[in-house]
């Protein structure tokens, strides 16, 4: 019983994440999707869909600050810097960045690079897109999640 119980608290301390004064993620996004069967020209289906970029800090106690959204299109072109100035995120708060179903400059690879500082350490933000499109009659909603490329 006691071995079972060290492992569980083993499990519960591994999944926190750890405090950093900042990091720099990859978030992948897509301006629309490829779907369905190769038309006449060569071509499957687009869709344009709508990105709702979710910063979310997760730190109860501590201010983040967001000092860099590069947004880059599918051939790795830098399209446009989104945060002109640092955001400061509040504690628990969340900063968000909307990119219209109009614009599909991105591209079926779209991504974004995110940079975050923190002064003396916070626990590392939440990072999501939201995709959708929602005309009558059908639905197309996903999200994609951030990856760490750098930790400082």
């Amino acid at each position: 019983m006691a071995l079972l119980l060290l492992g569980a608290c083993g499990l519960a301390a591994a999944q926190a994440p750890a405090a950093a004064r900042g990091q720099t993620l990859y978030l992948p996004v897509y301006s629309h999707i490829w779907h369905g069967e190769i038309d006449s020209k060569g071509k499957p289906a687009k869709t344009l869909v709508s990105v709702l970029v979710s910063v979310r800090n997760t730190d109860p106690a501590h201010a983040i600050r967001l000092t860099s959204a590069q947004y880059y299109d599918t051939e790795g072109k830098r399209i446009k810097e989104y945060v002109a100035a640092p955001r400061s995120i509040p504690p628990m708060g969340t900063y968000e960045i909307y990119v219209p179903t109009s614009d599909d400059s991105g591209g079926s690879g779209a991504n974004f690079i995110l940079m975050w500082k923190a002064d003396g350490g916070a626990s590392p933000p939440i990072i999501e897109a939201l995709h959708a499109n929602l005309p009558t009659g059908r639905a197309i909603v996903f999200v994609t999640s951030a990856r760490v490329v750098q930790s400082e």
